[in-house]
């Protein structure tokens, strides 16, 4: 019997094939893995052409409709995770494409926000680059303790991040669109009465909302010079939430004291892009869900998913 080709895209760390047990599907399935970002259509269409099951990290590689439609061989398509706006649902149905998810551990975005947040405060990039070149305290810390911290968004991470900021003595307050005092009064946070009163109060925001049309743009020139001038935004969240030009001027300008982003408008980061110098700017390589125990119920999942589809009972569907 023939097997079914199955390949893995966006493999960074090359750590797909050891984070799980592929063995299981091995018999039926040549599965093969890629580890760098294609950004040429032609050289993605070569790799995956032939491919009736193709696996993708995350919003890595878009799966539209105009390269869905040059991949008549696709059958399975799996996105780590259980929402990705970067594929074309609708046009994967149409072409009789089953498109499945997986589960996650649930943490590491946390802790990398708060990891983020931490670096910010204390300056923790500047003074370990002034240690390499032969400086000693270059710098004044910012405490937690007692401080404002603001989160956009009150479901599984903001909510987490707010228990974070109680741990270390800060003041908590959320808002989004439809958050309730009953949410607030959950997880133990008060309740700002708009975006505006959050912005105006914080001295650390913390950004946990879904991408959509109610938050792409929240967060623009007129939100970021509401902040104070002393406060500090992190996002590992969606990138379009936040203006990204206006970020940049905020902090061109020492508007604001700082930030902290994960995620960014195009990814990889250009190498010529601004975000890449910014001094008060600290930035990650969208690693927010990039952890040990996230890979492996990712991966796990994976396996699964293609072995359901094997025995003709797809999990984990998303379209």
């Amino acid at each position: 019997m023939k097997k079914l080709r199955c390949a893995i895209l966006d493999d960074y760390q090359q750590v797909a094939l050891t984070s799980a047990n592929w063995e299981r599907i091995m018999d039926k399935v040549e599965v093969k893995s890629i580890g760098h970002h294609i950004d040429q259509p032609e050289e993605l269409l070569e790799q995956i052409a032939d491919c009736e099951i193709i696996v993708i990290m995350r919003e890595r590689t878009p799966f539209r409709a105009e390269l869905l439609a040059q991949l008549p061989n696709l059958k399975l398509l799996i996105t780590t995770g259980m929402r990705n706006a970067s594929i074309d649902m609708s046009a994967a149905a149409s072409q009789d494409i089953i498109v499945c998810g997986t589960g996650g551990a649930g943490n590491a975005t946390a802790e990398l926000t708060w990891a983020l947040l931490l670096g910010l405060a204390r300056n923790i990039v500047v003074e370990h680059n002034a240690i390499r070149s032969g400086q000693w305290q270059s710098t004044l810390g910012t405490d937690l303790y007692g401080k404002t911290l603001g989160v956009l968004g009150l479901g599984k991470l903001g909510s987490k991040i707010a228990k974070f900021g109680q741990a270390f003595g800060m003041d908590v307050m959320a808002w989004s669109q439809n958050l309730t005092k009953e949410r607030t009064d959950e997880v133990g946070v008060k309740l700002a009465a708009s975006k505006e009163e959050l912005l105006e109060n914080s001295d650390f925001i913390s950004i946990h909302l879904v991408l959509s049309d109610r938050t792409r743009g929240l967060i623009g020139a007129g939100e970021l010079n509401r902040m104070r001038r002393s406060a500090y935004l992190v996002n590992t969240s969606r990138a379009p939430i936040v203006d990204q030009t206006a970020l940049a001027d905020v902090l061109q300008s020492g508007r604001i004291a700082g930030a902290a982003v994960d995620v960014f408008d195009v990814e990889p980061l250009p190498k010529d892009d601004i975000y890449r110098s910014l001094p008060n700017l600290l930035t990650t390589p969208h690693i927010g869900y990039v952890s040990k125990a996230n890979y492996e119920a990712f991966y796990r999942d994976v396996v699964e998913d293609i072995e359901a589809y094997l025995f003709g009972e797809p999990v984990r569907r998303l379209n």
